[in-house]
């Protein structure tokens, strides 16, 4: 990670790096923004199930009412409810449920009739047993009326006459208007006491207004008499509309707790100039002292928090301690049940009974979101809507499994004698962990996979059956050590017939070689130790025989005489040694350069068929080495006979890397500045030359085809195939430096590769050949095509990116984005849009048009704080999702202009075109336990969404289910990179899937199979085992 570390979105707090002050103050209010916005999606996701069970509640209720309304049990339905459903309910229901009663006044206004001036107060019911008479109060002021009754009378005027009945309709709201001009002004009196709702009674006249005066149903009704239920005032301060507000923002939950009933909604207080609503019926058993408190006490809605979740239910009451009601109209569970349809089901939010832990994931209770951690920070993840059940979900492996296909690439660059004909017409190279054994004819490959680290050298057995390959030590994933060894191993049936010098070599095997005299009995191998090891081993009891130390300096080459056993040769940094072998003893002899110059490195070496040894050097040189008696003078008296040069032949500019003897006897050698390939007469004078192309590189390997043909190993990874007399044509080619960027054609059997090495090529998966290729002004870091498929762009690692013809192989046109290097790009579905993700923490975007040949600048994503390193787009390439250094989920709404989207929870249920970012709720499965969150460099989802590709650090490609949303996931495992694998994608018709690897500089290519035809191994994310070495090919 680059710049300061910064703590992830879910911690809440973002720590700025180099930069100006203000704007990371802004980014972090704005991740403090964000924090906040998810904390009210859950609480939002909470209230939408109480406010559904509200109106499902209401509505039943106003079924109800045409039902009941004759009936006894319930005299005025507008009665019985707040005043806040009364507005409802009179809505909702027809004008004939709700008849306008002369002299009423509706529920809007006032929930009981006004007495008249001058008519006595009715008396109450009777008092309960043991309940004190009331006192009498001061006698009642007259109240003004309502405004929806019309204005009041002046003084002086007429007394109006009754006028018609109301026609029937919803009722004009008067809670709270202000009284008019000329009203009197009434001095605050006493709290009202409210009384018992009387037994309605049929109206006796059936007159207008003749239920005026005082009377309620035909029931007089006396102020101050009856059983005190509770008090109303006016000591909360609060407006009658402020009133009306807070109610509607109380549920059911809260009308419970404060002791209303469900279906009437909270009580409201009088206001000064409209009659107060009646009290709802409780139940008498209940103390009133505390209802009234509740009934004036302001109800505040606040955040559900962590320790509220932690409580129990015993816990929640004993806090509370609120009476609740013990009787319900109608369960509105059952209401949901009834209501709810196979589509509404679906749409759920997935309830979990139990919390879920482990150690990298919490799935909370109210079940919409997930929780995992890397490197010990928090990573919040929400729950789909088509998840029903978390619990429930099971990840399995997956029915497809891959089969190595085909491996681009040759080891050329830094090893040397890497390269065999066998008598079968194969070529045997190694790159990476596989030696590859490549029909020059058939056009075909079959790999050698048995090993756990890089291949370092190759030794072909004189019956040209069985090979034994070197590999180096590495460390799997847990850091336990995985000793170097060697494989001898039949080259028909790819079976491992020995492991030779497990646990005996250091470090790696540096090179090996069988001997010829005895048609292959022995091996010999120097491993890469400080002292460079040389020991010999029985290649059939796989028992070492001999052991000795060689020099400090570097050996590049060792192998038998083909004559004599007991002779070996080796040759490296300024030396040459002659080695006698007998029994259990080694002993050196120095090539002795007397008063030739000694060369820095001695690269190669050959025998004649005359028995003598001829090397090539740095200087270009060829030196003949032979025997000479030992030089008393010199050396003294019983000096032993030495080795010296005999010869030197000027051979080629700058170094000779290879030397080889033909069949004939004719000897080749290589030169490395040149790049030229001569063949040598007898008498060591130039016969025929060549020179390879300066694209291939210098001349690495030499080996004889068939006739004249010849095969020749290049510096620049590349296998050549020609002759002296012809052209050289390319077999193999592939990378020479650290591997990143890889896409695939939308509808072509194409991929594109970008690397270090400045090139980006063009590979056809069908043919197994290289398109095109072309160098770039700068690294190629990553790459996109376009779904027209006609231009690709590439992304740099200077900030530029260019569009490249997939025609013509020409540059279209390049932009600048940032001063950084640039992580990814990618196209939007419909190719009208382009997304470029830099390493200075923002996303560019861009408007494209024709077809992918014009640019320009749309806006920036800005939120992230840290570098960019994975995008996809949805299906319909209106939204963004990104991944960053410090591992953040963030969402992009493009057509507002690359807008951050706060609440992530509005996301969870986007479909994405294609899902490359390593982190999310369909993916988190594929981490491993105890992951730094570096572990894992890039995954892909196949575009039949049955599987997801995995490219981690420890040279492994894994294949899981998708989608792979629980921790500790099984996965088939592979093994054939030698370093981290940087990239996976699938083709477009998901038939294989292309890994590339880092300092490997391979590319691979795998076939995906439903059966068992690959062996692989099939471990769980969190186990830490390397390739079981089975019997078998791959």
């Amino acid at each position: 990670m680059d710049g300061a570390s910064a703590q992830s979105l879910d911690d809440g707090v973002c720590v700025a790096g180099e930069g100006d002050e203000q704007d990371a103050r802004l980014a972090a209010l704005e991740l403090r923004a964000q924090r906040q916005d998810d904390e009210i999606a859950l609480l939002k996701a909470g209230l939408a199930g109480t406010l559904r069970r509200i109106e499902i509640y209401d509505q039943h209720f106003a079924r109800l009412l045409p039902t009941l309304a004759g009936s006894p049990l319930l005299p005025d339905p507008l009665c019985q409810v707040d005043l806040l459903t009364g507005r409802v309910l009179q809505t909702l229901l027809p004008a004939e449920h709700t008849p306008a009663r002369p002299g009423h006044i509706s529920a809007c206004s006032c929930s009981r009739p006004l007495p008249g001036p001058g008519t006595p107060a009715p008396p109450g019911p009777p008092a309960l047993p043991g309940t004190p008479p009331p006192s009498p109060g001061p006698p009642a002021l007259p109240r003004p009326p309502s405004p929806s009754l019309g204005p009041p009378a002046l003084p002086g005027s007429p007394t109006p006459t009754p006028g018609p009945p109301a026609l029937p309709g919803p009722p004009t709201p008067a809670l709270g208007h202000p009284a008019l001009p000329g009203s009197p002004v009434l001095p605050p009196g006493p709290p009202e006491i409210l009384p018992q709702p009387p037994v309605p009674q049929p109206d006796p006249s059936g007159q207008p207004g003749a239920s005026n005066g005082g009377v309620e149903g035909g029931v007089p009704v006396q102020a101050g008499e009856g059983p005190e239920l509770g008090v109303k005032g006016r000591d909360d301060g609060l407006e009658p509309d402020a009133k009306v507000l807070e109610a509607a923002a109380v549920g059911p939950e809260h009308r419970a707790l404060s002791g209303a009933s469900p279906g009437s909604g909270s009580p409201l207080p009088g206001e000064a100039g409209t009659p107060p609503a009646l009290e709802p019926e409780l139940d008498p058993d209940l103390d009133p002292a505390p209802l009234a408190a509740s009934g004036r006490k302001k109800v505040l809605l606040r955040r559900c928090s962590t320790s509220d979740k932690l409580r129990g239910p015993k816990e929640q009451v004993a806090d509370t301690q609120r009476p609740k009601l013990t009787k319900k109209s109608v369960s509105t569970q059952s209401l949901l049940s009834k209501g709810r349809g196979a589509d509404s089901r679906n749409k759920e939010l997935p309830q979990s009974p139990v919390a879920s832990t482990s150690r990298r994931g919490f799935y909370n209770q109210e079940g919409v979101s997930i929780k995992v951690f890397l490197r010990g920070r928090p990573i919040t993840m929400y729950v789909p809507l088509n998840v029903h059940n978390y619990e429930e979900l099971r990840t399995e492996l997956p029915a497809e499994r891959l089969k190595l296909d085909w491996v681009y690439g040759y080891r050329g660059k830094d090893s040397r004698g890497n390269l065999h004909l066998l008598p079968s017409g194969e070529v045997v190279y190694f790159i990476a962990c596989v030696v590859v054994l490549h029909g020059i004819e058939t056009q075909t490959q079959r790999h050698y996979v048995r090993h756990t680290d890089c291949v370092r050298c190759l030794a072909i057995h004189p019956d040209g059956v069985r090979i034994a390959s070197g590999q180096a030590a590495g460390v799997d994933k847990d850091g336990k050590p995985l000793l170097p060894s060697v494989h001898v191993w039949d080259s028909g049936s790819l079976q491992t017939l020995q492991h030779i010098g497990s646990g005996s070599f250091e470090r790696g095997v540096g090179c090996l070689a069988f001997s010829r005299a005895d048609a292959g009995s022995f091996l010999c191998v120097i491993d890469d130790s400080n002292e460079h090891v040389m020991s010999v081993w029985d290649t059939a009891r796989g028992c070492r025989l001999a052991e000795t130390k060689t020099t400090n300096e570097a050996v590049l080459e060792v192998g038998f005489h083909p004559a004599d056993t007991g002779c070996i040769v080796s040759c490296g940094k300024s030396h040459v040694y002659f080695w006698s072998w007998n029994g259990g003893s080694l002993t050196k002899k120095q090539g002795i350069f007397g008063k030739y110059k000694k060369p820095r490195f001695i690269q190669c070496f050959v025998f004649l068929p005359s028995g003598e040894v001829l090397t090539g050097d740095s200087e270009g040189n060829i030196l003949v080495w032979g025997k000479a008696a030992a030089d008393t003078k010199t050396l003294g008296k019983g000096a032993k006979e030495t080795y010296q040069i005999a010869r030197l032949v000027k051979a080629h500019e700058g170094s000779i890397f290879t030397l080889c003897v033909r069949g004939d006897g004719a000897l080749l050698s290589g030169g490395g500045k040149d790049r030229r390939v001569i063949l040598w007469g007898p008498d060591l004078t130039v016969q025929q030359e060549t020179e390879i192309s300066e694209k291939a590189g210098a001349v690495r390997t030499l080996v004889q085809g068939a006739g004249d043909e010849l095969l020749i190993g290049t510096t620049r990874n590349s296998i050549l195939r020609g002759s002296f007399s012809g052209a050289c044509t390319p077999i193999v080619q592939g990378h020479t430096d650290e591997l990143w960027g890889l896409t695939t054609h939308p509808c072509r059997d194409l991929f594109l590769t970008c690397a270090h090495d400045r090139r980006v090529c063009v590979w056809d998966l069908e043919h197994h050949t290289l398109e095109w290729s072309r160098t770039l002004e700068g690294t190629g870091l990553c790459a996109d095509f376009h779904c027209s498929g006609t231009v690709v762009v590439v992304g740099l690692q200077t900030g530029r990116w260019v569009v490249l013809d997939c025609a013509t192989q020409e540059e279209v046109c390049s932009t600048v984005d940032g001063n950084e290097q640039l992580s990814v790009v990618r196209f939007s579905p419909d190719g009208n849009f382009l997304a470029v993700g830099s390493h200075d923490n923002y996303i560019y975007l861009h408007t494209v048009s024709d077809s992918g040949r014009r640019y320009s600048r749309y806006g920036r994503c800005m939120g992230h704080s840290s570098f960019i390193t994975h995008l996809d787009w949805s299906q319909d390439s209106c939204f963004i999702m990104s991944n960053s250094g410090d591992y953040e989920i963030l969402y992009w709404d493009i057509v507002a202009g690359g807008k951050l989207i706060r609440n992530r929870y509005e996301c969870k249920d986007l479909e994405w075109i294609s899902y490359t970012c390593v982190l999310g709720f369909h993916v988190f499965g594929v981490w491993p336990d105890g992951s730094d969150g570096t572990d894992i460099n890039a995954l892909c989802r196949s575009h039949n969404e049955r599987v997801v590709a995995v490219a981690d650090d420890f040279c492994k490609v894994h294949l899981f289910q998708y989608p792979c949303s629980k921790p500790k996931a099984p996965s088939h495992m592979y093994g054939a990179h030698g370093s981290h694998v940087t990239n996976v994608r699938f083709t477009h018709n998901d038939s294989y899937l292309i890994s590339t690897g880092g300092k490997d500089t391979t590319v691979m290519q795998w076939r995906v199979t439903n059966g068992r035809l690959g062996h692989s191994t099939s471990v769980s994310s969190a186990s830490a085992s390397s390739l079981d070495l089975l019997p078998g090919s791959t």
